[in-house]
């Protein structure tokens, strides 16, 4: 098999830390959550061989194979595909990643007047669930009931692993509401952000650039030496992280079919 690519390599140490099974096969990598079995992408497959991407049918056959409860179908890809169109035609959307890293410590902005910023305990993980919660309801992009057991059962294991020392999290507070917030996980020496989000009233206030160096500063003191975030190719924050010091390491490709809509 290949060496993995920053982003691989780094989820793949977050989902055996918080508890999936990593199946190695010669072409490709098999993900399994038993306890978090609405994880999307804690029950994929990752294909490892760039020559394939292109064979959307194997692959899809092969995530059904491996992850038959799955309603869904998720497939990572080392590179975007040739045609494009097979993995359009069976109802799935690329979706490309950039995977930006750096080996010089992000410095800490300074934080915005009026807010202060903590390591998140007690009610923050309560407010960090409702937010999440109440966004799906407003979006209707995931059946509510399914997206609230996944968001619990999540943010336990994010617990769990700030509770053993392996990740912390952080949030910007306005009063004592919590208003943008991220995580960091040490994955050996490599420190990988998880999940940057700030509320959009609160957005433009340099809250997440501040966050970013506070985390850096929690990993390095516990010795990690380079960090990595992963965004939507598309995405503006990536601008805020290559202002932080971050450049594009990689780029890799999500294929994606979420679950069929309930009709009433």
């Amino acid at each position: 098999m290949n060496a993995l690519q920053l982003d691989w390599a780094t989820d793949l140490a977050i989902l055996e830390l918080s508890g999936s099974t990593v199946e190695r096969h010669d072409d490709h990598i098999v993900v399994r959550t038993p306890d978090n079995p609405d994880y999307h992408w804690g029950n994929c497959l990752l294909v490892t061989d760039a020559a394939t991407t292109s064979d959307a049918a194997r692959w899809i056959a092969r995530f059904a194979e491996a992850v038959p409860h799955a309603d869904w179908v998720a497939i990572g890809l080392p590179s975007m595909p040739a045609d494009q169109a097979a993995w359009a035609d069976a109802g799935l959307t690329l979706e490309q990643l950039d995977v930006l890293a750096t080996w010089v410590q992000p410095r800490t902005a300074p934080l915005a007047e009026g807010y202060t910023v903590r390591a998140l305990v007690g009610d923050d993980w309560h407010q960090l669930e409702q937010r999440s919660i109440a966004a799906n309801r407003a979006s209707g992009e995931h059946d509510p009931a399914v997206h609230e057991r996944f968001v619990r059962e999540s943010n336990a294991v994010r617990q769990q692993l700030c509770e053993r020392g392996d990740a912390a999290w952080f949030g910007a507070f306005s009063g004592d509401e919590l208003v943008a917030d991220l995580g960091i996980v040490r994955c050996g020496s490599i420190g990988r952000y998880q999940d940057v989000e700030t509320v959009a009233a609160h957005r433009r206030r340099g809250l997440a650039s501040h966050l970013l160096g506070v985390a850096a500063e929690w990993s390095a003191l516990r010795g990690c030496d380079s960090w990595v975030i992963v965004t939507e190719s598309t995405n503006d924050a990536g601008r805020v992280y290559r202002r932080a010091g971050f450049a594009l390491e990689a780029a890799s490709v999500n294929a994606y079919r979420p679950p069929a809509k309930a009709t009433t």
